[in-house]
């Protein structure tokens, strides 16, 4: 399996790329692999950065994926702080950002995404991004200090960083243009409880509207005007609206980019080029429907298909589609898709009592399964995902 691979180059040394690092070298690989990163440092869990980072109660040392002496141990040709610039199919060979051409054999791309830049901004308006380990510190000596801060967004990255500087004593104000925070990720009626349970701890929201424009006060703090023709003075404006797809370098390869970089069931994108983590975009099987999923185990998932189907193996990507988000000591886990046009129920505990599972279900399946504080009963009725539509069996 492992001999028409001669030599592999892995762009991007977040969790994907070194998933499939292990596990190409797992499968028996013993060829050259390289791995290149943009950041500095050796691969990180990125997760902690909105919750346990920015609280103060975990510091970047124990963010490592793996130790040091670990590297030399896998064999990899690490080149860190690193950029792809352009990769070329027909020669097979990405150039970096210093000039040099790295040829490959095989290519997997974990490239990953950067936050989205809020265009309201002013040019040389100092507004916060949290994407790296440095951008979580400098973050969370600003949030210390702040008297006022305004969250632009309220997706899972927001309202965490909105439930972080509560707990550092701000007042926090989060404009979202939805109708409701984590909207798109899980619909109205987990929005509204989500809503509610920010503001009984302070946080104020300015929902259905944007901001029309930001700029830098002459005292250091930054006047945000929102659409409603409201202004507030903050002295910390973090931006939260979304991501964007690290795909520049790759313009006029030929692969194809849209949303992310297309692949099939296999992680395939191009003959021995495969694609893993937050960048890859495939059919979802659940939905149906082409899509991405920015979330850490989906990263290492799509590592390790993407190394082994690189090497032959013919594995079908099986995703489990978990994630979680911790807010102001409570956390929600969820599995599966959450499509705005299925039928929430609660199956366990109750809303009321703060502790609940919730299944979504469209067109007679299962599709998603919601824990608020219920790891226990969520981890039981997460296997109901695919199976039949549960009956209602506790009132909200």
């Amino acid at each position: 399996m492992t001999g028409l691979i001669r030599d592999v180059l892995i762009v991007g040394a977040g969790a994907a790329g070194l998933t499939a690092a292990e596990c190409l070298r797992e499968a028996g690989f013993d060829g050259p692999i390289r791995l290149v990163g943009e950041e500095a440092h050796l691969p990180y869990d990125r997760p902690p950065l909105s919750k346990q980072v920015l609280l103060g109660s975990m510091e970047p040392d124990r963010l490592a994926l793996r130790p040091p002496h670990s590297y030399d141990e896998l064999g990899l040709d690490l080149r860190l702080g690193r950029t792809a610039r352009r990769l070329d199919l027909t020669d097979r060979r990405v150039l970096l950002d210093d000039g040099e051409a790295l040829s490959f054999d095989g290519l997997i791309i974990a490239t990953g995404v950067r936050a989205r830049p809020l265009r309201a901004a002013r040019p040389g308006t100092d507004v916060a991004y949290l994407r790296t380990i440095e951008d979580a510190l400098r973050l969370r000596e600003r949030l210390a200090a702040a008297r006022t801060t305004v969250v632009v967004g309220a997706g899972f990255l927001g309202v965490e960083i909105a439930s972080a500087a509560a707990r550092y004593g701000s007042r926090v104000i989060v404009v979202e243009p939805q109708s409701q925070p984590m909207l798109r990720q899980f619909g109205p009626v987990i929005g509204e409880l989500v809503r509610q349970a920010h503001e009984e701890r302070g946080t104020e929201f300015r929902l259905g509207v944007g901001v029309r424009d930001i700029e830098a006060l002459p005292d250091g703090r930054t006047l945000v005007q929102v659409d409603d023709g409201t202004a507030i003075t903050a002295d910390v404006v973090v931006a939260a609206v979304g991501s964007v797809c690290d795909t520049d370098w790759l313009a006029g390869s030929g692969l194809r980019l849209g949303d992310g970089v297309g692949s099939d069931a296999d992680c395939r994108a191009a003959d021995r080029v495969y694609v893993a983590g937050d960048i890859a975009s495939w059919r979802d099987p659940l939905t149906g429907e082409a899509r991405r999923f920015e979330h850490r185990m989906n990263a290492t998932e799509m590592g390790r298909s993407a190394a082994l189907n690189l090497l032959g193996a013919g594995e079908k990507l099986r995703p489990t589609r978990y994630f979680w988000s911790d807010q102001h000591g409570f956390r929600i886990q969820a599995v599966g898709a959450f499509p705005p046009d299925g039928t929430l129920d609660v199956v366990s505990g109750s809303v009321s009592d703060g502790r609940f599972v919730a299944t979504l279900s469209r067109d007679g399946a299962v599709v998603g399964v919601l824990g608020w504080n219920a790891a226990r009963d969520f981890t039981r009725w997460r296997a109901s995902i695919g199976g039949a539509q549960v009956a209602k069996a506790v009132s909200q």
